[in-house]
């Protein structure tokens, strides 16, 4: 890979070097972050051949890129269709219906508005084990933190939608739900302190703003838009496959009760930056390379141009 300007292209392959260099090298994951943030916007669906091509570009070989497809078809991620000696796959409504769950909490800007309320829940201690681990993610999932053994809680946000949420797990008769209730300051330290390991969080969000920093800095719009488009869909791609992993682990606090100077603004801003950079010219790399059963990609849905705040739809040909 080349560009116009020799270092944001020397920083994209470090970054690139390093994800390569990951044991184990998790393809299963990168196929999830390649079909959600760049095939799901477009129709869905992908050729075999071309999804093994876009995983090569990251290290991932054809045999574990077959695997891991093999895998989410498994998992009901996608569905596979054969035409002559050809394969295809297309995300399945359980995959779409992730993947939309997923776009909207990576894509869309943070809640920075809050009444003081809290919501809990508690699980039935009748729970069988895997039944009771099963629950316990699917909280986690919704951002709720773990106070105690079987007791989680949550901000309880103006919009909030839990009960719906909590509907939709199929356990309501397992569950017991208080929604609205506030506690003083201290207790709500106490209560963060005990649901979620902020420490580390930022830890994982400080370790990413080194990781990307450096091309930020190194690369304008103009840069990455003079570049390989190949150079430029590696960097977006690794660039929400290293913020997704952070950020759907993060509970999403409201400002109040976050610490100062809290890493994850800056993660953020940082990444809808470089994002944007590197938009244009990966969709356009997407749109001369990628072939489905009808051919070429079709254009992306108007809903892509809404991620992080608004994209640049100016200028690009698809």
């Amino acid at each position: 890979m080349d560009s116009c300007r020799t270092q944001p292209a020397a920083q994209i392959q470090a970054i690139l070097t390093g994800f390569r260099r990951q044991q184990p090298l998790r393809a299963g994951s990168l196929l999830v972050t390649i079909l959600g943030d760049a095939i799901a916007p477009r129709g869905g669906s992908i050729a075999l051949a071309s999804l093994i091509a876009l995983a090569r570009l990251f290290g991932i070989n054809e045999r574990l890129a077959r695997t891991a497809v093999g895998r989410l078809a498994n998992d009901d991620w996608v569905t596979s269709i054969r035409s002559g000696r050809s394969s295809y796959y297309t995300l399945s409504a359980n995959g779409r219906g992730r993947f939309a769950e997923a776009t909207h909490r990576i894509y869309s800007a943070p809640i920075d508005s809050w009444n003081g309320a809290w919501t809990l829940v508690i699980l039935s201690g009748t729970l069988e084990r895997k039944a009771r681990e099963k629950l316990s993610d699917e909280l986690r999932w919704l951002n709720f933190g773990e106070a105690s053994s079987g007791v989680f809680a949550r901000p309880t946000h103006a919009a909030d939608t839990v009960r719906e949420e909590l509907a939709q797990l199929g356990a309501n008769n397992q569950l017991i739900v208080f929604q609205g209730g506030a506690v003083d300051r201290e207790s709500e330290a106490t209560l963060v302190a005990r649901c979620w390991d902020l420490a580390e969080l930022a830890r994982r969000y400080r370790r990413f703003i080194a990781m990307f920093e450096p091309v930020d800095q190194a690369a304008t719009v103009a840069d990455i838009s003079g570049a390989v488009g190949e150079t430029a869909y590696v960097l977006r791609t690794l660039l929400l496959h290293e913020y997704r992993k952070i950020y759907l682990r993060d509970p999403l606090l409201p400002n109040r009760l976050l610490p100062a100077g809290w890493a994850g603004a800056d993660a953020l801003e940082l990444c809808r930056r470089l994002y944007i950079k590197a938009f244009q010219i990966s969709e356009r790399y997407l749109s001369e390379s990628v072939q489905t059963m009808s051919g070429r990609l079709p254009p992306p849905s108007p809903d892509i141009y809404q991620r992080f705040g608004g994209l640049p739809t100016s200028s690009l040909r698809l």
